[in-house]
């Protein structure tokens, strides 16, 4: 039923609400409005009505803990571990042999205004994914593809998409090339569909995905799915997880609320909620 929901909305032109709905069901809310219905509970009941404020301030400490986040990603995803030295010369002997790879590298969200530049630039997620793929298309020999345009719920203003001002940033600030650059998709689905098509058509045969890890099982899903759909089933998706350390703290430290260790929880929730709409 989640799935079916969720190719509804697709069809229905209605997947820009995807956004809204995502944000209503991640933290904070669930937790503010537990604490609230917990405040009105315990005018009548306020043992309950207690517990429940109790409840949700535990589940809103935890929901910022780099900690937390660590022990629901390895729990709740099934990421694919970091590429090791010895499969990173294997693609780049893949390569000198003349295998046509490409390495995608996906978007993460763009900031519309950096006052410091006076123009857009790439989030965080974006901008380390790109260092990344610049970094492993080096160790490889392997040429690069960017994937990702204006997300279902940034505003349509003229913004460029993420793979726009990935190709402008390698170019400038890492002197890499960006062979392909498909700056249409706003989602996932998006993303791979894109890619694949613009890839295929290049002859490309084996794509090496690098998006963050908590990302990657989704990712991994709708490129395989994109290259049945494309006729390309063929076409190998191996994966690069990026991002998968987490900061050197004391270990109490890490299970103390963060701005961090929110984002990160986000994104593993996200991730979760994602899988179980699609029905995985």
């Amino acid at each position: 039923m989640p799935a079916m929901l969720l190719d509804w909305l697709n069809g229905a032109g209605l997947s820009a609400v995807k956004p809204f709905v995502t944000a209503l069901l991640l933290p904070p809310l669930p937790w503010l409005l537990l604490a609230l219905a917990g405040a009105w509970r315990a005018r009548a009941r306020p043992r309950t009505g207690g517990a429940l404020v109790v409840l949700a301030c535990a589940g809103r400490w935890l929901c910022a803990c780099d900690g937390c986040a660590e022990w629901l990603e390895r729990r709740m995803l099934r990421e694919p571990p970091a590429l090791g030295p010895e499969q990173r010369a294997q693609l780049a002997q893949r390569a000198a042999a003349g295998v046509p790879l490409a390495i995608v590298v996906l978007g993460g969200g763009v900031d519309r205004l950096a006052p410091e530049y006076g123009a857009p630039t790439l989030g965080n997620f974006s901008f380390a994914r790109l260092r990344y793929g610049i970094w492993l298309g080096r160790a490889t020999a392997i040429p690069l593809a960017a994937s990702g345009g204006i997300g279902w719920g940034a505003p349509q203003d003229g913004t460029p998409g993420e793979a726009t001002l990935m190709a402008d940033i390698a170019r400038t600030e890492f002197g890499a090339a960006i062979r392909w650059v498909e700056a249409d998709s706003r989602d996932t689905r998006e993303n791979a569909a894109n890619t694949v098509a613009l890839l295929k058509a290049a002859g490309i045969r084996e794509i090496v995905l690098v998006t963050s890890t908590w990302h990657m099982p989704r990712a991994l899903r709708e490129f395989e799915s994109a290259a049945r759909l494309a006729g390309a089933p063929a076409m190998a998706i191996s994966a690069a997880p990026m991002g998968i350390a987490y900061p050197g703290e004391q270990p109490l430290l890490r299970w103390m609320p963060s701005g961090d260790g929110a984002q990160r929880m986000r994104a593993v929730l996200r991730e979760a909620l994602a899988a179980l709409v699609a029905g995985r």
